[in-house]
Order: C-alpha cells, then sequence, then structure tokens
C-alpha cells in the first residue's frame, strides 16, 4: 500500500511540473526559443501588407535572431497612437502623423525613409460635381482625416489653387466614413490615398480634380519608432532597413504577383490594386538630410495655420544611421 502511495505522488508531482512547463513554454516562447520580439505596425494595401503575406522578411529576421509580429491600423495617426503607448516598435507612416504625433509630446524617433507617393494622393470629386478647376472648390465641403496625408494634401491643393483655408469646409472623417459621404453626396469632394483613391478614380461617377505630384504634397513614407526603442535597437534598425528593401526591390520588380496579393487581401478589384502599384516606385533608405528638410515644411505649415500648439524640429527626433 505504502509502494503504490509513493508512486502515485511520485506521478502527481511529475505532472504538476509538467503542467507548470507547459504554461510557462506558452507564455515565454521567444524566451525559449532564444528569439526577440519585434512588432511591426501596418497598414492595408501597404508594401508591409505584401511583406507580411510574403512572409520572407520574417524568415530572415528569425536568422538574426528576431520574431516579427505585425499589427494592423487602418491609418498613420491610430498606429503612432500605438506607438506611444509602446504598443508597436516601428511605425511605417506617410509624411504627416509622425508631425502631429510629435506636437502632442510623443516620444518618436526617424529610423528610415520609403520614396515620396505623390501620385497616390489625390483629391476626388464627382464627375457631375460642377467642379472642373480647384477654384471651383471654394466655398465646397472637403472630406480628409486630420493628422494623415490628406490633411496636407487639402492644404496644399488651396495653396495651388490661390484658396485660403478659410475658403472651403474641412470635414474630418476616417478614410471609411470619409468613402461614404463622398458616395451619398454629403461632401464634394474627398481628399485620400491609394487603395482607395484608385478605386474611386476608376468607378464611372468620379474624377481626379488633382494629386500630390501637381499640388507638391509628395507624402513620402517614414518608419518611427519610439525613442527610446530606437536608441537602444540600432542593429535592429539596420537589419530592418537591409530586408526591408530587398523587400521593396521585390515588389518592384512583381508587381503582378503583388496586384494578386493585395486584391485577394484587400478583395478590391485587380484594376484598382494595379493602379496603385504600377504608380509608384518602392523603396525603403536610411534617413538623409534632404528628408528632414521636406518634412519640416510640413511642420512649419502646420504651425503658420495653427494646425500645431506647437512648433517641431524634426531634426531633432532623426536618427541617422551609418
Amino acid at each position: 500500500m505504502k509502494h503504490k502511495k509513493k508512486w502515485w505522488l511520485l506521478g502527481l508531482i511529475v505532472l504538476v511540473f509538467a503542467a507548470i512547463f507547459y504554461g510557462w513554454s506558452q507564455t515565454n516562447e521567444d524566451s525559449s526559443s532564444n528569439l526577440k520580439t519585434v512588432i511591426i505596425g501596418y497598414q492595408p494595401g501597404s508594401a508591409w501588407d505584401v511583406i507580411k503575406s510574403r512572409g520572407k522578411f520574417a524568415k530572415e529576421m528569425e536568422k538574426k535572431g528576431y520574431k516579427i509580429k505585425y499589427k494592423e491600423f487602418q491609418n498613420g495617426a491610430a498606429m503612432l497612437e500605438a506607438l506611444a503607448t509602446g504598443d508597436v516598435d516601428y511605425a511605417p507612416v506617410g509624411d504627416t502623423p509622425p508631425i502631429s504625433a510629435l506636437a502632442s509630446g510623443t516620444k518618436l524617433t526617424y529610423v528610415a525613409a520609403g520614396n515620396t507617393q505623390a501620385k497616390n494622393s489625390e483629391v476626388l470629386v464627382k464627375k457631375d460635381s460642377g467642379i472642373n478647376s480647384l477654384k471651383d472648390l471654394k466655398g465646397k465641403k472637403i472630406a480628409y482625416t486630420k493628422g494623415t496625408s490628406s490633411q496636407y494634401m487639402v492644404f496644399q491643393t488651396l495653396k495651388k489653387a490661390g484658396l485660403s483655408v478659410d475658403d472651403v469646409k474641412w470635414v474630418n472623417l476616417d478614410q471609411n466614413a470619409a468613402a461614404v459621404a463622398y458616395s451619398k453626396g454629403k461632401v464634394d469632394a474627398w481628399a485620400t490615398w491609394d487603395p482607395m483613391a484608385a478605386k474611386a478614380e476608376l468607378s464611372s461617377s468620379s474624377k481626379v480634380l488633382t494629386n500630390g505630384e501637381e499640388t507638391k504634397a509628395l507624402n513620402r513614407s517614414f518608419i518611427v519608432s519610439p525613442t527610446s526603442y530606437a536608441k537602444n535597437h540600432r542593429s535592429i534598425s539596420k537589419l530592418l532597413i537591409k530586408y526591408g528593401e530587398q523587400e521593396m526591390t521585390w515588389i518592384n520588380h512583381h508587381h503582378t504577383k503583388v496586384t494578386n496579393i493585395l486584391s485577394n487581401i484587400l478583395s478590391v478589384p485587380k484594376k484598382a490594386i494595379k493602379l496603385t502599384v504600377e504608380r509608384q516606385t518602392y523603396g525603403l533608405y536610411k534617413m538623409k538630410k534632404s528628408y528632414v528638410t521636406k518634412e519640416q515644411k510640413i511642420a512649419d505649415k502646420f504651425y503658420e495655420e495653427n494646425i500645431l500648439s506647437k512648433h517641431v524640429n524634426i531634426n531633432k527626433y532623426v536618427q541617422y544611421l551609418n
């Protein structure tokens, strides 16, 4: 009897330790595999949506000891809110969101830059709207999303038209709500970006009034990181740029495959995705002074127009990697 109790007790102890080990392994997966988790935000339809789907970038980073996790956001402003709370390590965004975030007190650092997306940013109107020139926007309602590239797009559009910010009615909506308002005629114009812009552009009812190339709203993309993270993880940032640029090169040479990937993910017609992909060149680079100079112009404009209560000196928040 004592012998049976002894074995029963030993078995119980083994089960307890097995349960403890299992629980520990589930909550410490990265530690047990010696991989450090790196969280990257992305927006639907972006290059990072393709990179996530392909999986090659994550495999390359894994070889270097890092496990990549992705988090999806509908726009750059929302992504930077997550970055401010430490929920994202790297945020690929347009040129405007980081400026607004810095002005609000977010401690972030520019670690990389992409190419401009000037042709992918547009102001759309209905073909029967009677709006045939930029000056026709006077007195009209324009939908945009505060803190995103669409806001700067409206500024530059008005500047090119010779109109003031008070000559139009600004309607701040997230892009999904803006799409609905535009389709129902509740706004007269819509400042947006691809693939939403391409989808609307190809519809029978819309036309492009202007784009970022014409207005000089170039919308260069950047990758920003929490300042403390960027400071302590320069090696990861360098790898991100190295393998990220390889992915961008692949995208530039495989438009058909990229179109198929994004069309399946987004359930958007291939014609719209094809237009989105083919009218831009993808890239990822270390930060340069010339990128900072142009980003500063946006910050200055927002401060002059009282959009920002604090003037932002972009150069203070840039990491120049060797």
